[in-house]
């Protein structure tokens, strides 16, 4: 797998590695405020109580590795408490975490990020499509996890792509219920003895949606509970940098070979809609500096308004003077106005908005390298 580093203060973080042994350590040994997301699905303590069988006797493949078990709630919420303290340390001031669980232990881990001081900013429900019936018959089938995005801290400005969420969900606002199969088939990696690798494997859909959500190319995405590598996998494809810690070797394994069979999604292709807000600010007076418009010269409107522009990239109509959101709103007696699309030129013996020259400008700020 290709690894490298990247300088946070004076040291360096272990990208694209899987590290070995217990999280809290792993996450404690390394630079606070370097860390751009966290997603954790850690153990879920099922409490599970002896075999479980289908209608026709045979056993389900359940989860009772290990690593789920604990002796008591006392002893799992102190874990929560550790491991969520340990994130929050490494995460930076703008930083977010995701966490995944059931109804076994999702409510402990909510309560205990309140507690320190994370600030919740959604409950996601994924609702799986094709879920595992409720074998016994006594409760309701089993159909959802519950996932919840929390930032730093309450005054975080923390990364959201509103408009990716709409293009993935055709043009609507994505909501927080995710209807997403859970992994089988091709998806659900197999050990050398052809049974499953992890008994909880995320599907991709999840991590994709979750990443492409409130992460951008270049971000530092850490999985505490790394297991087979979904978040490393997805995270790779997608252009983003990752931090796995997995204690158990069989997983890392498993991931690692997974991983490195991944490849990285072109620079077009990973670029996603963005709102206009997102987009660098560009002065009308920098079109006038750069000469792409002139002191003197005339801007009409689609109503035959007319302006001069001056040279400190104010506009002049008879005795309106102002910016041209100002000038423009005071010619149509409007409370606002987009000088933008509202004041045209000649151009090319067309006319057109002068957004075209600022869009201009944008597309050269983002060819400039980093």
């Amino acid at each position: 797998m290709t690894t490298k580093t990247k300088k946070a203060g004076a040291a360096t973080l272990p990208l694209n590695q899987i590290l070995d042994g217990d999280c809290i350590e792993r996450m404690n040994a390394l630079p606070a405020n370097s860390i751009d997301l966290i997603f954790a699905d850690p153990p879920y303590n099922l409490q599970l109580k002896g075999d479980l069988h289908r209608p026709d006797n045979s056993k389900v493949d359940a989860v009772d590795n290990d690593w789920d078990q604990f002796d008591s709630f006392r002893v799992y919420d102190n874990f929560t408490r550790d491991w969520l303290a340990a994130a929050r340390r490494i995460l930076k001031p703008n930083g977010a975490i995701w966490v995944i669980g059931s109804y076994h232990n999702v409510f402990r881990m909510g309560a205990e990020l309140q507690n320190q001081g994370y600030w919740i900013l959604n409950d996601v429900v994924w609702r799986k499509s094709n879920p595992m019936p409720n074998f016994r018959g006594k409760r309701f089938t089993n159909a959802h996890e519950t996932l919840i995005w929390a930032s730093k801290e309450e005054a975080s400005k923390y990364t959201f792509n509103y408009e990716a969420l709409k293009a993935l969900n055709e043009g609507v606002q994505m909501r927080s219920d995710w209807v997403l199969p859970i992994c089988t088939g091709h998806e659900r990696l197999k050990d050398d003895n052809g049974e499953k690798a992890h008994p909880t494997q995320k599907p991709e859909s999840l991590l994709h949606r979750v990443l492409v959500a409130t992460t951008n190319p270049g971000d530092v995405i850490l999985d505490p509970f790394f297991g087979t590598g979904t978040t490393g996998a997805v995270a790779k494809m997608l252009g983003r940098e990752f931090i796995g810690i997995e204690r158990e070797e069989a997983y890392r394994k498993v991931a690692e070979k997974r991983i490195a069979k991944v490849r990285k999604f072109d620079k077009e292709a990973l670029s996603v809609s963005t709102s206009k807000r997102a987009q660098p600010r560009v002065p009308f007076g920098q079109l006038v500096e750069r000469g792409m418009l002139r002191p003197g010269e005339t801007l009409t409107s689609p109503r035959g308004k007319i302006a001069k522009i001056r040279a400190d990239g104010t506009l002049v109509s008879h005795d309106v003077k102002g910016s041209i959101h100002q000038v423009g709103a005071a010619l149509e007696g409007a409370p606002s106005c987009n000088g933008w699309t509202y004041w045209h030129l000649k151009k090319d013996g067309k006319t057109v908005p002068i957004d075209i020259l600022r869009q201009q400008i944008r597309a050269e700020m983002e060819e400039r390298p980093n």
